[in-house]
Protein backbone atom coordinates (compact mmCIF):
# COMPACT_ATOMS: atom_id res chain seq x y z
CA UNK A 1 0.00 0.00 0.00
CA UNK A 2 1.64 3.27 -1.09
CA UNK A 3 0.97 6.93 -0.52
CA UNK A 4 2.99 9.17 -2.84
CA UNK A 5 3.16 12.89 -2.17
CA UNK A 6 4.43 15.11 -5.00
CA UNK A 7 3.92 18.79 -5.60
CA UNK A 8 5.41 21.76 -7.40
CA UNK A 9 6.17 25.37 -6.60
CA UNK A 10 4.57 28.13 -8.63
CA UNK A 11 5.46 31.77 -9.08
CA UNK A 12 3.65 34.61 -7.32
CA UNK A 13 0.01 33.77 -7.01
CA UNK A 14 -2.88 35.97 -6.01
CA UNK A 15 -5.01 35.00 -3.07
CA UNK A 16 -7.91 34.38 -5.41
CA UNK A 17 -6.31 33.16 -8.66
CA UNK A 18 -4.40 30.24 -10.19
CA UNK A 19 -0.70 30.25 -11.11
CA UNK A 20 1.39 27.99 -13.34
CA UNK A 21 3.50 25.51 -11.37
CA UNK A 22 7.31 25.56 -11.27
CA UNK A 23 9.99 23.85 -9.20
CA UNK A 24 11.14 25.35 -5.88
CA UNK A 25 14.24 27.49 -6.47
CA UNK A 26 15.42 28.72 -3.06
CA UNK A 27 14.57 27.77 0.47
CA UNK A 28 17.12 30.05 2.16
CA UNK A 29 15.78 33.44 1.09
CA UNK A 30 12.34 35.02 1.21
CA UNK A 31 10.01 33.35 -1.28
CA UNK A 32 6.63 34.10 -2.79
CA UNK A 33 4.06 31.43 -1.91
CA UNK A 34 2.04 29.42 -4.39
CA UNK A 35 -1.61 28.53 -4.10
CA UNK A 36 -3.09 25.73 -6.14
CA UNK A 37 -6.86 25.55 -6.48
CA UNK A 38 -9.69 23.35 -7.66
CA UNK A 39 -12.76 25.46 -8.42
CA UNK A 40 -13.23 27.96 -5.57
CA UNK A 41 -11.41 25.96 -2.92
CA UNK A 42 -7.69 25.93 -2.17
CA UNK A 43 -6.87 22.40 -3.24
CA UNK A 44 -4.25 20.29 -4.96
CA UNK A 45 -4.69 16.58 -5.44
CA UNK A 46 -0.90 16.12 -5.18
CA UNK A 47 -0.26 18.29 -2.13
CA UNK A 48 0.71 16.28 0.97
CA UNK A 49 -1.59 16.28 3.94
CA UNK A 50 1.39 16.15 6.30
CA UNK A 51 3.59 19.21 6.71
CA UNK A 52 3.93 22.34 8.78
CA UNK A 53 0.99 24.74 8.78
CA UNK A 54 1.89 28.29 9.85
CA UNK A 55 1.14 31.94 9.18
CA UNK A 56 3.05 33.50 6.29
CA UNK A 57 5.62 36.15 7.18
CA UNK A 58 4.37 38.86 4.82
CA UNK A 59 1.37 39.89 2.76
CA UNK A 60 2.69 41.09 -0.59
CA UNK A 61 1.11 43.32 -3.24
CA UNK A 62 2.60 43.95 -6.72
CA UNK A 63 2.55 47.66 -7.51
CA UNK A 64 3.47 49.40 -10.77
CA UNK A 65 4.86 52.89 -11.33
CA UNK A 66 3.97 54.03 -14.84
CA UNK A 67 5.08 57.14 -16.70
CA UNK A 68 4.12 58.48 -20.14
CA UNK A 69 6.15 61.69 -20.45
CA UNK A 70 7.20 61.96 -24.09
CA UNK A 71 10.90 62.58 -23.43
CA UNK A 72 12.43 59.21 -22.54
CA UNK A 73 15.06 60.56 -20.13
CA UNK A 74 12.57 62.71 -18.25
CA UNK A 75 10.07 59.83 -18.18
CA UNK A 76 12.64 57.51 -16.55
CA UNK A 77 13.69 60.18 -14.06
CA UNK A 78 10.07 60.72 -13.00
CA UNK A 79 9.44 57.00 -12.50
CA UNK A 80 12.60 56.50 -10.46
CA UNK A 81 11.94 59.68 -8.45
CA UNK A 82 8.51 58.37 -7.49
CA UNK A 83 10.06 55.06 -6.46
CA UNK A 84 12.59 56.93 -4.33
CA UNK A 85 9.71 58.79 -2.66
CA UNK A 86 7.98 55.46 -1.99
CA UNK A 87 11.14 54.06 -0.37
CA UNK A 88 11.39 57.14 1.86
CA UNK A 89 7.74 56.83 2.93
CA UNK A 90 7.70 53.06 3.50
CA UNK A 91 8.84 52.91 7.13
CA UNK A 92 6.32 55.49 8.29
CA UNK A 93 3.54 53.58 6.51
CA UNK A 94 4.53 50.25 8.09
CA UNK A 95 5.49 48.63 4.78
CA UNK A 96 8.65 47.66 2.93
CA UNK A 97 9.51 47.43 -0.77
CA UNK A 98 10.97 44.47 -2.61
CA UNK A 99 11.28 42.96 -6.07
CA UNK A 100 11.41 39.46 -7.57
CA UNK A 101 9.05 36.84 -8.95
CA UNK A 102 9.92 33.87 -6.74
CA UNK A 103 12.85 34.88 -4.52
CA UNK A 104 12.27 38.30 -2.96
CA UNK A 105 14.99 40.95 -2.57
CA UNK A 106 14.63 44.35 -0.87
CA UNK A 107 14.42 47.56 -2.88
CA UNK A 108 16.62 50.24 -1.32
CA UNK A 109 18.09 53.64 -2.12
CA UNK A 110 21.26 51.77 -3.13
CA UNK A 111 19.67 49.58 -5.82
CA UNK A 112 16.35 51.13 -6.91
CA UNK A 113 17.71 52.58 -10.15
CA UNK A 114 18.85 49.11 -11.22
CA UNK A 115 15.23 47.98 -11.61
CA UNK A 116 14.38 47.64 -15.29
CA UNK A 117 11.84 49.88 -16.98
CA UNK A 118 9.59 48.00 -19.38
CA UNK A 119 7.46 49.20 -22.26
CA UNK A 120 3.70 49.14 -21.83
CA UNK A 121 1.04 48.75 -24.52
CA UNK A 122 0.79 52.53 -24.85
CA UNK A 123 3.16 54.71 -26.89
CA UNK A 124 5.84 56.65 -25.00
CA UNK A 125 5.01 54.78 -21.81
CA UNK A 126 7.15 52.69 -19.46
CA UNK A 127 6.64 51.06 -16.09
CA UNK A 128 8.41 49.16 -13.37
CA UNK A 129 6.92 46.77 -10.83
CA UNK A 130 7.82 46.45 -7.17
CA UNK A 131 6.34 44.51 -4.27
CA UNK A 132 4.87 46.26 -1.24
CA UNK A 133 5.11 44.04 1.86
CA UNK A 134 3.31 44.11 5.20
CA UNK A 135 4.41 41.81 8.07
CA UNK A 136 1.60 39.52 9.18
CA UNK A 137 0.78 38.81 12.82
CA UNK A 138 -2.13 37.95 15.09
CA UNK A 139 -3.10 41.63 14.88
CA UNK A 140 -2.48 42.13 11.14
CA UNK A 141 -4.58 39.93 8.84
CA UNK A 142 -5.07 40.01 5.06
CA UNK A 143 -7.76 42.69 5.24
CA UNK A 144 -5.72 45.09 7.35
CA UNK A 145 -2.60 44.42 5.28
CA UNK A 146 -4.54 45.31 2.12
CA UNK A 147 -5.82 48.50 3.75
CA UNK A 148 -2.31 49.50 4.81
CA UNK A 149 -0.95 49.00 1.28
CA UNK A 150 -3.82 50.97 -0.25
CA UNK A 151 -3.18 53.86 2.17
CA UNK A 152 0.54 53.76 1.38
CA UNK A 153 -0.07 54.01 -2.38
CA UNK A 154 -2.29 57.06 -1.82
CA UNK A 155 0.29 58.82 0.33
CA UNK A 156 3.06 58.64 -2.30
CA UNK A 157 2.61 61.75 -4.44
CA UNK A 158 2.91 61.52 -8.25
CA UNK A 159 6.09 62.89 -9.84
CA UNK A 160 5.45 64.60 -13.18
CA UNK A 161 3.34 62.15 -15.16
CA UNK A 162 4.41 59.10 -13.12
CA UNK A 163 1.67 57.26 -11.23
CA UNK A 164 1.69 54.38 -8.75
CA UNK A 165 -1.12 51.84 -8.65
CA UNK A 166 -1.88 48.28 -7.62
CA UNK A 167 -0.84 45.76 -10.26
CA UNK A 168 -2.36 42.51 -9.00
CA UNK A 169 -3.85 40.82 -5.98
CA UNK A 170 -2.46 40.18 -2.54
CA UNK A 171 0.05 37.32 -2.28
CA UNK A 172 2.10 35.84 0.58
CA UNK A 173 5.78 35.28 1.29
CA UNK A 174 7.80 33.15 3.71
CA UNK A 175 11.34 33.85 4.89
CA UNK A 176 13.83 30.96 4.69
CA UNK A 177 11.47 27.97 4.43
CA UNK A 178 14.41 25.56 4.79
CA UNK A 179 14.64 26.52 8.47
CA UNK A 180 11.45 24.51 9.05
CA UNK A 181 12.87 21.21 7.73
CA UNK A 182 13.30 19.65 11.23
CA UNK A 183 9.71 20.48 12.20
CA UNK A 184 8.41 19.05 8.92
CA UNK A 185 10.43 15.86 9.41
CA UNK A 186 8.99 15.47 12.92
CA UNK A 187 5.46 15.80 11.54
CA UNK A 188 6.17 13.16 8.89
CA UNK A 189 7.70 10.84 11.52
CA UNK A 190 4.65 11.22 13.77
CA UNK A 191 2.34 10.39 10.86
CA UNK A 192 4.47 7.39 9.90
CA UNK A 193 4.36 6.10 13.49
CA UNK A 194 0.57 6.53 13.66
CA UNK A 195 0.17 4.78 10.31
CA UNK A 196 2.31 1.85 11.45
CA UNK A 197 0.26 1.46 14.63
CA UNK A 198 -3.00 1.60 12.66
CA UNK A 199 -1.94 -1.40 10.57
CA UNK A 200 -0.84 -3.44 13.59
CA UNK A 201 2.25 -5.27 14.75
CA UNK A 202 2.59 -7.28 11.53
CA UNK A 203 3.31 -4.16 9.44
CA UNK A 204 5.96 -1.45 9.28
CA UNK A 205 6.38 1.74 7.27
CA UNK A 206 9.11 2.95 4.94
CA UNK A 207 9.60 6.66 4.22
CA UNK A 208 11.54 7.93 1.21
CA UNK A 209 12.27 11.39 -0.13
CA UNK A 210 12.97 13.40 3.03
CA UNK A 211 16.25 14.61 1.52
CA UNK A 212 14.32 16.58 -1.11
CA UNK A 213 14.03 20.39 -0.86
CA UNK A 214 11.31 22.01 1.22
CA UNK A 215 8.37 23.17 -0.88
CA UNK A 216 5.46 25.41 -0.02
CA UNK A 217 1.89 26.32 -0.89
CA UNK A 218 -0.74 28.73 0.38
CA UNK A 219 -3.08 27.42 3.06
CA UNK A 220 -5.92 29.91 3.57
CA UNK A 221 -5.89 33.70 3.45
CA UNK A 222 -2.68 34.18 5.42
CA UNK A 223 -1.47 30.62 6.07
CA UNK A 224 1.11 28.47 4.30
CA UNK A 225 1.83 24.75 4.19
CA UNK A 226 5.54 23.90 4.23
CA UNK A 227 6.29 20.33 3.25
CA UNK A 228 8.78 17.87 1.79
CA UNK A 229 7.43 15.66 -1.00
CA UNK A 230 7.92 12.10 0.20
CA UNK A 231 6.65 8.56 -0.25
CA UNK A 232 5.34 6.48 2.63
CA UNK A 233 4.93 2.75 2.09
CA UNK A 234 3.26 0.24 4.45
CA UNK A 235 5.03 -3.13 4.23
CA UNK A 236 4.54 -6.46 6.03
CA UNK A 237 7.23 -7.36 8.55
CA UNK A 238 9.29 -10.37 7.63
Amino acid sequence: MTRSYRSTLGLALALGSLASPAQAQSGSGEVIVTAQRRDADDYSADRPAVGLHRMADFAVMPVSITGDTRDATQRADEIYAMLASAIAAADKAGVSLAHGETVVEPVTTANYRSLTLKRTNRPDSQALTVLVKVPLSDKVDARSAQARITAFIKMVKPVGRALMEEDGDLTLSVVAPDQYRPAIARAVAADAHATSEAFGADYAVEVEGLSRPVEWARDGLTGVLLYIPYKLTVVPKR
